[in-house]
């Protein structure tokens, strides 16, 4: 699992506790930090094979790169679902996010129960033939 911030999202205290409750489910994570772009992203996981993207918001970046950072997965062929998740998503968000080609959401009503749960489940998904 990778996870990051885009853009000049400063606010890391979301991304950091869902990388220890995914790390403490016994998943490996890899994280990026603050001041992330599409580019840098798709490349990380490309280069560390990454199973999942997963993007904090706690600004409204995320909106104006999310269409870049799928189109550059698309491009560069990789077939890894992206997940975004923070304390701003409306549900009107969610659903524009999930029209775009978002795999998963989790907004602030989200459970720590829920979120390794689906992200096992989009990581079988993708593993399938």
């Amino acid at each position: 699992m990778l996870i990051g911030l885009l853009g000049l999202d400063q606010h890391e205290v979301g991304a950091v506790a869902v990388a220890r409750l995914l790390r403490d489910a016994g998943m490996e994570v890899i994280y990026l930090g603050r001041f992330n772009f599409p580019p840098g992203i798709v490349k990380t996981a490309a280069d560390e094979n990454a199973d999942v993207i997963g993007l904090s918001c706690h600004s409204w970046e995320y909106l104006h790169y999310i269409d870049e950072l799928l189109a550059l997965l698309a491009a560069q062929g990789l077939q890894v679902p992206v997940v975004v998740g923070g304390s701003v998503l409306t549900a009107s968000d969610e659903r524009l996010l999930r029209e775009k080609g978002v795999a998963a959401t989790f907004g602030p009503t989200s459970s720590v129960e829920d979120i390794p749960a689906a992200i096992r489940s989009l990581v079988t998904s993708a593993r399938r033939p």
